[in-house]
């Protein structure tokens, strides 16, 4: 099975994406234990480019999979998404300067899709593991639900009945350590615990 993992790069006065960060650690792990099966991706934080990176991606690999990132820096905890909206609606920029304000992802589109990720088994892995956990009804209407929404769509027109949801990881810790954020390293604990219950998933 190909499972699609994709995060963001840097964008507004944010100079460093954790969910980058998360990506490029699973990158590195599957390279070195000599796994196939993962495929990353660092989408641009741009609306038209991002969405139309995660359609190319969807067509060309028909993962077995799919979980993309992003960050929610306000957040303390690994968010797993149920909700995607039909909606694009945030006064900050993407990183080409564009702004979006009511404005529909696709015209005609359903207004909402379930997350089709199994998020029950998700978050019971992560508590197993201690890993702070919480199931969010909303992903957002900046990049993070622009992208999840498009995949969502994407799978839904493919006839890819896989699982394909977002997951928010929250922001890093400042510098002098007074942030009750979790580390990084188990940020990457996290995704590779729900990547593992994907895998079993599919086995079983």
């Amino acid at each position: 099975m190909t499972i699609l993992v994709t995060g963001f790069g840097p964008f507004g006065r944010w100079k460093v994406n954790p969910s980058e960060r998360v990506v490029q650690a699973l990158a590195k792990q599957a390279h070195l234990r000599g796994e196939g099966d993962l495929v990353t991706e660092i989408l641009p934080t741009e609306y038209v480019r991002a969405g139309k990176r995660i359609r190319q991606l969807l067509r060309r690999i028909r993962p077995g999979a799919v979980v993309c990132l992003g960050v929610a820096f306000a957040r303390r905890a690994i968010s797993l998404e149920r909700i995607a909206l039909n909606l694009d609606d945030d006064p900050l920029p993407d990183n080409a300067g564009q702004i979006r304000s009511g404005c529909l992802i696709v015209r005609g589109g359903a207004a909402a899709y379930w997350s089709t990720l199994p998020l029950e088994q998700l978050r019971r892995a992560l508590v197993k593991r201690g890993i702070p956990v919480t199931v969010s009804n909303h992903a957002g209407a900046y990049l993070c639900n622009h992208v999840f929404y498009l995949a969502r769509h994407e799978m839904e027109l493919l006839g890819n009945h896989a699982p394909c949801g977002f997951i928010h990881v929250p922001g890093l810790r400042s510098r002098r350590g007074t942030s009750k954020t979790i580390p990084l390293n188990q940020m990457v604990e996290a995704i590779e615990c729900c990547l593992q219950v994907l895998r079993r998933r599919s086995r079983s």
